[in-house]
């Protein structure tokens, strides 16, 4: 019987481990791949990052070129965290043009595999013909991602290219088959399906039969993702589907320990929830690293939702979520969740 946690092969990529940690939106930041990398994740990937703005600005980026002076903010987001030994760049276009210009200039960050959004649902990407929207034009898929390879062999050492994408575009249009193929024929190393559709939004639930399905349909590894919360469901859905990694986004936010715990369920090693303790020392951690990456204040705002997250469940926790908004420095941060232990005797 093949061993649920185990080693994965993806192109030239060999990785140890077969637990992944997706690209979120507002949530997969630099500071947060540190920490998920530290307890375990195999291989971690970059919010969604604009191909266009990239080559257009790369000095932005802290990249060559012109486009005036690095953005902390823009820098950060596509940069390689503290111990992250194994990232992937995640980049959304609708021209293949865009992501093999965006991609030849990532080449001084060094990039384990570049992904391409094939899966965002959010208007704003949509209605320019990118994430999701890629999925109404099979073929047109397949030549971006033809694009990546093409960018990633001539600049970036011929790291694999890899993609997220969802079922298709809604129930009427299901072809999640048909954009795999089109992406493993132009190049791609691995397809990451997030069994829904993009007018099913999160509602429901992922249909993990698609997952099996399409590891039967293509010659690459398949990574699954959708409703992943608990190490029982990432053992269930390896067991269900076959499918050689999984890969967490929201069951991760806010609990990078979901890593070491998971591994820990498919090694037959028993696993525990991490205390609320540990849970807050995580998040302290996690602001820290952003503050060095973007500085105190961009970091102590954009926290105030990931500690959110990080305290969801906590016995009082309403009152503590309320201090955190309020946050405006570390020490801010972490007053008050010294005053909280304190409070609760924990």
């Amino acid at each position: 019987m093949k061993a649920l946690y185990r080693p994965v092969k993806i192109g030239s990529l060999e990785l140890s481990g077969n637990l992944f940690a997706a690209p979120v939106a507002g949530y997969s930041d630099r500071a947060f791949r540190s920490l998920c990398a530290g307890l375990g994740a195999s291989l971690s990937f970059t919010e969604l990052a604009s191909a266009e703005a990239i080559y257009r600005k790369p000095g932005h980026y802290g990249l060559s070129g012109e486009g005036g002076e690095p953005v902390p903010a823009a820098a950060s987001l596509i940069a390689r965290g503290d111990g992250e030994a194994h990232y992937a760049v995640q980049l959304f276009a609708a021209e293949p043009s865009a992501i093999y210009k965006a991609g030849v200039l990532l080449a001084p960050l060094k990039p384990d595999a570049l992904d391409i959004n094939c899966c965002c649902p959010a208007p704003k990407i949509v209605r320019n013909g990118c994430g999701s929207a890629l999925m109404k034009e099979p073929a047109k898929l397949g030549r971006v991602v033809e694009a990546a390879a093409r960018a990633s062999r001539e600049a970036l050492g011929g790291v694999p290219v890899t993609l997220k994408m969802l079922s298709g575009w809604d129930s009427g249009s299901v072809n999640y088959a048909e954009c795999a193929r089109a992406a493993v024929e132009a190049g791609a190393a691995m397809v990451a399906l997030h069994p829904r559709t993009r007018s099913q939004g999160y509602s429901g639930k992922s249909d993990w039969s698609q997952i099996a399905d399409l590891v039967t349909r293509v010659s690459v590894p398949v990574t699954g993702s959708g409703d992943l919360y608990t190490p029982g469901d990432a053992k269930r859905m390896l067991e269900e589907t076959g499918c050689a990694a999984v890969m967490f986004a929201r069951g991760a936010m806010g609990n990078p320990f979901i890593f070491p715990a998971s591994r820990a369920l498919l090694t037959g090693e028993g696993w525990q929830e991490a205390s609320l303790a540990a849970r807050l020392d995580a998040a302290l951690r996690h602001l820290e690293l952003l503050a060095g990456y973007i500085g105190e204040r961009a970091a102590c705002l954009e926290m105030r939702k990931q500690f959110c997250a990080y305290t969801k469940a906590f016995p009082k926790g309403v009152a503590l979520r309320e201090e955190f908004i309020r946050a405006a420095t570390v020490a801010d941060y972490r007053s008050a969740a010294a005053r909280y232990f304190s409070g609760q005797g924990l």
